[in-house]
């Protein structure tokens, strides 16, 4: 777990370096653009099909998903009731509420996993993402910042979710699962290659997407409670809530810890686009992402103990 961390935190260090003293003149936002792009489009597509046409399909995926979805939902049902009875404006409120609900669950959280637990735990990653809280994403999400930024959608929330290249590509591999057609080994070595580069670029791109704004402490009265809820509450939650539905060992562990991610980098493209708070959701990436590092050890800890 913590040559995991260890790694994960050097990646996005390096990016962070990089997007700073932007060596050969490039332009960290230009780059971290390019970046986002290949991955999102072309090399997680890879990785998704290849976990899932492999990943055994039953009762531990349908579990994966129902946690998943508790855990967004969950977030946000907290965050909305503490910051509404706080009065928070609404452009404000709908920042707080996407970095509350949404946590780094593929960026940071497949890393993590697959360097804690193994390669298995890559489609728990996966399915926790895609299954749930990326569809609950471009669905609830958008929905809420567009109404609370005062800037509508402006494609339909179905067309957003139709848009998402790693869909197609998860239910292209549950189809392709289900139906039982053998992963060749020419096709598996290619997606393969292609999955290797998905990690190290995700966290390097997320380095570079990390940006620091100035007075943070007069917003800690805002801050505060989305760390709380993103690396606390909502691990605390997810872990009561697999004890119920009976899901025990690593996944469980596995699951806990896609609960503890820091928040989402991507909320930020949605902040810029909606008219929320960009400044002080940098700020609860950057400042999440930072206690990540020691919060995500200690569930792990904690997890092995039970």
């Amino acid at each position: 777990m913590f040559q995991a961390i260890a790694n994960a935190a050097f990646l996005i260090l390096a990016g962070v370096l990089w997007s700073r003293l932007k060596p050969f003149g490039t332009d960290a936002a230009q780059m971290r653009r390019s970046l986002t792009s290949l991955v999102y489009g072309f090399l997680l597509p890879a990785l998704v099909l290849l976990v899932l046409w492999r990943a055994p399909l039953g009762v531990a995926a349908l579990q994966v998903a129902f946690v998943a979805a508790a855990c967004v939902l969950g977030g946000l049902g907290i965050a909305w009731a503490w910051f509404r009875w706080q009065g928070t404006p609404p452009r404000v409120l709908g920042t707080v509420l996407l970095a509350a609900g949404w946590g780094n669950f593929t960026y940071l959280g497949l890393p993590v996993l697959e360097g804690a637990l193994g390669g298995w735990a890559r489609s728990v990653a996966i399915q926790f993402d895609l299954f749930a809280a990326t569809p609950l994403l471009l669905t609830l999400g958008i929905l809420l910042a567009s109404r609370l930024g005062g800037r509508a959608s402006p494609r339909g929330l179905l067309r957003e979710l139709v848009m998402v290249p790693p869909i197609w590509a998860a239910l292209a591999g549950v189809l392709l699962n289900l139906a039982g057609v053998p992963l060749g080994e020419w096709l598996e070595q290619l997606l393969e290659m292609l999955a290797t580069g998905v990690v190290p670029l995700m966290l390097f791109s997320t380095g570079l997407a990390l940006r620091w704004a100035s007075g943070v402490r007069e917003k800690l009265v805002l801050v505060v409670p989305v760390l709380l809820i993103r690396l606390a509450v909502a691990p605390l939650a997810i872990l009561a809530l697999a004890g119920a539905l009976g899901v025990t060992g690593e996944l469980r562990t596995a699951v806990v810890l896609e609960a503890a991610m820091p928040s989402m980098v991507l909320g930020l493209v949605l902040c810029d686009r909606f008219g929320l708070d960009t400044a002080l959701y940098a700020e609860i990436v950057v400042l999440t992402t930072a206690l990540a590092a020691v919060t995500l050890p200690l569930w792990f800890a904690l997890l092995g103990t039970l």
